[in-house]
């Protein structure tokens, strides 16, 4: 559903994505781990269309990044990283103006309105505007936004980062329940992220891709089985690590 390939960025002398290629297919959601700098951000934004890629190609279901950015853009739900959302609105009247400026109208505006609420628990305030909130609830209302037409592809940057425990809880089961028919991406520095919820990751440093597998499989790339370790010692090298 989602395919990068080849793709590169550069910011002066500094070589952000250096030949990415990966995809991720319906049921999956993938783990995108790197240490601050790697070029976590800069893949999502070329991913999303935000960044255009220097080189290289970014696919959502079948529709190319730069040729076709509106059919593209329309497959995608976007979560970025610390997301924007207007202070002075309500919980409903922002989810309502996304709506609007994603076509829809009427009682079709309204349903999705209603389940985007109901699926991200925000029943208790929705009325409130969106300063007064928790950053449980603004990162919930959000995620909303991202889900509110139901994409098919789901790209979320450092979705449950800065939030307490019970609020990640939330998220993460918001996540695992809308996985089976959605292409899932969860750009994350969190390990704890990955075991979590993910069913595969990928770890990228210096914008380079290093490690490709499940959890499972990655952990086994260290002696002590711990993910935390692997990671480590693929993007600062085994001495350091220890």
């Amino acid at each position: 559903m989602l395919e990068a390939k080849d793709l590169y960025k550069s910011f002066g002398s500094i070589k952000a994505v250096n030949g990415i290629s990966f995809s991720v297919a319906k049921g999956e959601v993938l783990g995108f781990l790197g240490p601050n700098g790697a070029g976590k951000t800069t893949t999502m934004r070329m991913l999303t269309g935000f960044l255009p890629p220097a080189s290289g190609t970014a696919t959502v279901c079948g529709h190319d990044m730069l040729s076709n950015p509106v059919e593209a853009k329309a497959q995608i739900g976007y979560l970025p990283e610390n997301a924007p959302a207007y202070d002075s609105m309500t919980v409903e009247n922002f989810l309502k103006f996304s709506a609007e400026i994603r076509g829809y109208r009427g009682k079709e505006l309204q349903t999705k309105v209603e389940t985007a609420m109901e699926r991200c628990q925000l029943r208790d305030v929705q009325r409130q505007t969106i300063h007064t909130l928790s950053k449980g609830y603004r990162q919930r209302t959000c995620f909303a936004q991202a889900v509110l037409s139901d994409p098919p592809v789901l790209i979320m940057d450092e979705p449950t980062d800065g939030l307490d425990p019970n609020q990640k809880h939330t998220v993460r089961k918001m996540i695992k329940e809308m996985s089976s028919n959605k292409a899932i991406i969860i750009s994350t520095h969190i390990l704890e992220e990955v075991e979590a919820v993910c069913t595969r990751a990928i770890i990228i440093n210096k914008g380079c891709i290093v490690a490709n597998g499940t959890p499972d499989e990655l952990k086994k790339k260290s002696d002590t089985g711990r993910l935390d370790d692997v990671f480590r010692s693929l993007t600062i090298g085994r001495e350091e690590s220890k």
